[in-house]
């Protein structure tokens, strides 16, 4: 006897049925409440490319936006009057402090996330749109002074040729005050990036795989001493793909120990305070303001505020 089994599969030419899905979600409207409008923002922050800190950032003041106005309001009733009153509840009531910065980019993520509501036509009106923003003034930022850094290098430079040698110190640390880059795009620095080709002129790549962030992306010139540590440090550590292989607290950690081993009293040697540091020593050397500009990998509107500070601790005490 012979039992018909059901074919597993439709035949060559034909589809079967598509499942219907589980779910679907609503589309925005102004009667969304303002937890769904978060969640969709999220969406389309991800999928617009924004930087993994920028979304982390954004959500992250967006949860704080729905301790003040419940989560299950209407979009439609969130008006300017009740932003103005969330943002003086973050500066003055809250209970924690929000700093001039927190402040800044908390009313940005406002801005933002309504606008874009408005320009998708979620809602009639940008309650976001009439809150200006304030001028911001931060401190100046703490930067090593020449006698500072002459003995942070002699302390790595003799790290080199100590009985147990070890490079890193001394590459990271004069990688930094050459190139003055971030310490997401030390993370980013692969091998490849390095062309030491012309052993007079090594040149350094900063790349972006985030073609969001691609406009920062540009060439840096290596001094020549440079590829010997490297070169060491590489025969060392071993590193198969990019330069450092450790996490970025780990690098900071070495900038830590090296500066207090160095006897460097009452600052804390970091990533930032290196950045201000190479900046303030170009912008010194005589490096053309635009010129410093482009290798910080700034834009025009952010080098409004950063240029400024770099005059002040640049020039002559009055």
């Amino acid at each position: 006897m012979t039992i018909d089994q059901p074919a597993l599969f439709p035949p060559p030419g034909r589809t079967g049925s598509l499942t219907p899905p589980v779910a679907t979600l609503a589309p925005l409207t102004a009667k969304s409440s303002l937890s769904s409008a978060v969640s969709a923002f999220h969406g389309n922050m991800l999928r617009q490319g924004f930087s993994e800190n920028t979304v982390k950032a954004f959500m992250g003041d967006l949860r704080l936006l729905m301790k003040y106005i419940p989560p299950n309001s209407n979009l439609s009733r969130i008006t300017t009057h009740d932003l103005e009153n969330y943002l003086t509840w973050l500066l003055n009531d809250r209970g924690t402090p929000c700093s001039p910065k927190s402040y800044a980019r908390r009313l940005t993520t406002l801005k933002v996330m309504f606008k874009w509501l408005y320009d998708t036509d979620v809602i009639a009106h940008d309650p976001a749109a009439p809150i200006a923003h304030q001028p911001v003034t931060t401190p100046l930022p703490t930067i090593l002074y020449d006698n500072e850094v002459e003995r942070l290098l002699r302390y790595t430079r003799d790290l080199l040729w100590a009985r147990k040698p070890d490079a890193r110190p001394y590459v990271l640390i004069s990688l930094i005050l050459q190139t003055a880059i971030k310490k997401s795009e030390c993370m980013g620095i692969k091998l490849e990036h390095i062309d030491g080709s012309d052993p007079r002129a090594p040149i350094l790549y900063i790349r972006y795989p985030n073609a969001r962030m691609r406009h920062k992306e540009r060439k840096l010139i290596l001094a020549p001493q440079f590829l010997p540590s490297m070169r060491q440090y590489i025969a060392q550590y071993k590193p198969e793909t990019h330069l450092f292989e450790c996490t970025a607290r780990n690098l900071e950690y070495v900038l830590t120990d090296a500066g207090q081993l160095a006897g460097i009293e009452h600052k804390s040697v970091s990533f930032e305070v290196m950045r201000w540091t190479a900046a303030v020593r170009d912008y010194r050397t005589g490096m053309a303001p635009e010129q410093l500009r482009k290798k910080l990998g700034l834009s025009k509107i952010s080098w409004r505020e950063t240029g400024q500070k770099i005059r002040q601790l640049a020039s002559p005490a009055v």
